[in-house]
């Protein structure tokens, strides 16, 4: 292996990435095996390493990750015109539980945080107001910017709100869906004070919302119906507000030890280094919270086909296997409802930065959690139960992915990128550069940049800097889609609209 130029990632593997560009004629030495380069390949791509007969599995990470569409030759560039996925619909599959234990310190590191009523624990402290419908988006964009305007957000970290399309016009599954993700927004720790913002006449009826919330505390969250207020809805909001601001303003960081942190795994942008570089790095991270006693959180479900079995076999138990083997198939079934193939999932972008089939996206994609026993399975909209690392029904799609890790009760998403994006969700949203060509480029977007572990950098030195980074974000350091007041929310929708 010759890590300047291209990396065999696993022993079984029939291709190499390549950790440059490399020219047609140009040469490499494999395994012993000299190989000439047949066309020009971009880095990040993959090149075959041995003759491979059309049809024949193409191995990857130690798994297939399709078949040739024809006869290939060492040396050839592998791609989406020359592999082809091996996915089509659902499966039935079988436990082979693997019951491999973490042995990692517990370190008794922690962070300081905004501890609530209910023992939950923030890493933020913020004004939020929440609309029941999208219909009051503009009198809540309204009210958070004159909150901002009076108290210049002092003694809070951030004045927001929430604007989305829903709550009204929609049927059954969407309309809980909506419900679920805004009643896990306005009890999320992150908050220490939330306006719920309602019109009167939408489906999503405010009062009925409310008790959805269970038993919250009304002195941070509150009500406003903007029918039922005579004249000025706005200056009613901002009374409101005002004494939500007074309340928050008086909190203060205590300190909590590393079991009270909840973190979300997401990839997006991603690139042939993503499976070497960012994504193991999360996983070791992921590993190292769970052996803290905290907890991570794996969602993109179709992002998983092709490796769902790894996931699958880390199950605890037997109920957690059987809840994991539907939240593949019931994701395929999905796809397969709508006339669309359960494969065809890797962006233009993807497929640009090497990613060539969605087995190659996964396998690379579900790095992010690590070794962990999987210890709880969780549907759209669920909020977390089990401490440990869990996997979360949600697509790939990045701001809805992202908002359903938030809304599940995670506190900061991690966020791995080989091609770069500033969005983030409502919650602190910390991009991981899997090479560093890109965090060169893109340092206003990018926290933390994983591509050293291809230019010398040990995978153990990376990760202390990296716990340390996540801490001092914990701890209050803003990541650059806060400090450039990217946030937005987006809830995941599948049938009617009246």
């Amino acid at each position: 292996m010759n890590l300047s130029t291209f990396i065999k990632i696993n022993p079984a593997d029939t291709v190499v990435v390549c950790l440059k560009a490399f020219a047609k004629g140009e040469v490499i030495v494999v395994d012993g095996k000299t190989i000439t380069i047949a066309q020009d390949t971009p880095m990040g791509h993959k090149i075959i390493i041995e003759d491979t007969p059309q049809g024949t599995n193409i191995i990857k990470y130690g798994y297939p990750i399709g078949h040739a569409m024809k006869d290939l030759k060492a040396g050839e560039w592998v791609n989406e015109n020359n592999l082809k996925t091996n996915l089509s619909g659902t499966l039935s599959y079988e436990y082979h539980p693997v019951g491999e234990s973490l042995t990692i310190a517990k370190e008794g590191r922690t962070f300081n945080g905004y501890v609530r009523a209910n023992g939950e624990v923030g890493i933020r402290n913020e004004i939020w107001i929440v609309p029941t419908v999208g219909c009051v988006n503009g009198i809540a964009e309204r009210l958070a910017t004159q909150l901002q305007k009076e108290t210049q957000c002092k003694g809070v970290d951030a004045i927001h709100s929430w604007h989305h399309n829903y709550g009204c016009s929609q049927l059954s599954g969407d309309h809980e869906n909506t419900r679920k993700i805004l009643r896990d927004i306005v009890l999320h720790p992150n908050a220490g004070g939330v306006l719920v913002l309602g019109l009167g006449c939408e489906n999503n009826q405010p009062e009925q919302f409310m008790e959805m919330l269970g038993d919250y505390d009304k002195s941070r969250i509150r009500l406003l119906v903007t029918q039922k207020v005579d004249g000025d809805e706005v200056e009613a909001g901002m009374a409101i507000l005002r004494e939500l601001y007074a309340l928050a303003s008086t909190d203060k960081r205590e300190v909590c030890d590393l079991s009270h942190l909840r973190v979300g795994l997401k990839c997006g942008g991603s690139d042939g280094f993503s499976g070497i570089t960012a994504n193991p790095l999360v996983g070791e991270f992921s590993d190292y919270l769970v052996a803290q006693g905290g907890t991570s959180i794996l969602t993109e479900v179709p992002e998983m086909f092709g490796a769902e079995t790894i996931l699958m076999n880390r199950c605890e138990t037997p109920e957690l296997f059987e809840q994991t083997v539907s939240l593949i198939n019931n994701f395929k079934e999905y796809f397969l409802s709508h006339g669309e193939p359960v494969g065809e999932n890797p962006s233009p972008g993807n497929k640009a930065g090497g990613i060539s089939t969605l087995e190659d996206k996964a396998l690379g994609c579900t790095q992010k959690c690590g070794r962990a026993p999987v210890s709880g399975v969780l549907e759209y909209g669920d909020r977390i139960k089990n401490r440990g690392l869990n996997l979360l029904s949600a697509p790939g799609n990045d701001l809805v992915a992202a908002t359903a890790l938030a809304s599940s009760g995670c506190q900061i998403v991690l966020f791995t990128t080989g091609r770069g994006t500033p969005f983030g969700t409502f919650i602190p949203t910390m991009k991981v550069s899997t090479n560093s060509v890109l965090y060169s480029r893109k340092p206003n977007w990018i926290d933390f940049n994983a591509g050293k572990l291809v230019e010398g950098t040990s995978m153990q030195d990376l990760l202390k800097e990296f716990i340390d980074k996540i801490i001092s974000i914990a701890n209050g350091e803003p990541t650059r889609n806060e400090e450039n007041g990217y946030r937005e929310i987006s809830i995941f929708k599948n049938g009617v609209t009246l």
